[in-house]
């Protein structure tokens, strides 16, 4: 028997390296050209901006909603003016208190206006907006 064996185990290791084996690694495809996203123009963001939120509380009536020119008629001419795109922070300051007024745009592309404001203290702790408010329009502003 183990003569026999020995004979038949060249052809069984020929017919062993015939069976399949493991197939050649065939390439990948290619994968797509990446696509170019291009920024949405300037006006089709202004459109995404859910419209603003206006801060109502009482003794804040005259300055929420008005325009960069009304706030400047109540309040003088800011002591900054900060633009950031289409939004604008206006502030004042005086003996009682600092006053930033946020403007947004409005709906329909009109002026922006008030929509929020915030009342501090020289030294950075906050005071009541509409006593603020009413403050500045009776002391002429700092500069």
């Amino acid at each position: 028997m183990n003569g026999r064996f020995l004979l038949a185990l060249p052809g069984l290791l020929a017919l062993a390296a015939c069976a399949s084996g493991p197939e050649p690694a065939r390439p990948l495809p290619a994968p797509p050209p990446p696509k170019l996203v291009r920024p949405a123009p300037p006006a089709a963001i202004q459109t995404q901006r859910p419209k603003p939120h206006l801060q109502v509380l009482p003794g804040l009536e005259g300055v929420i909603g008005a325009d960069a020119d009304a706030l400047t008629r109540q309040f003088g001419p800011p002591r900054l003016d900060v633009r950031d795109g289409d939004v604008r922070k206006l502030q004042w300051s005086g003996a009682p208190c600092v006053l930033d007024a946020y403007l947004y745009p409005t709906e329909g592309g009109g002026r922006p206006a008030a929509t929020y404001v915030d009342a501090r203290r020289g030294d950075g702790r906050d005071v009541d907006r509409a006593a603020c408010v009413a403050a500045l329009r009776q002391t002429p502003p700092r500069r």
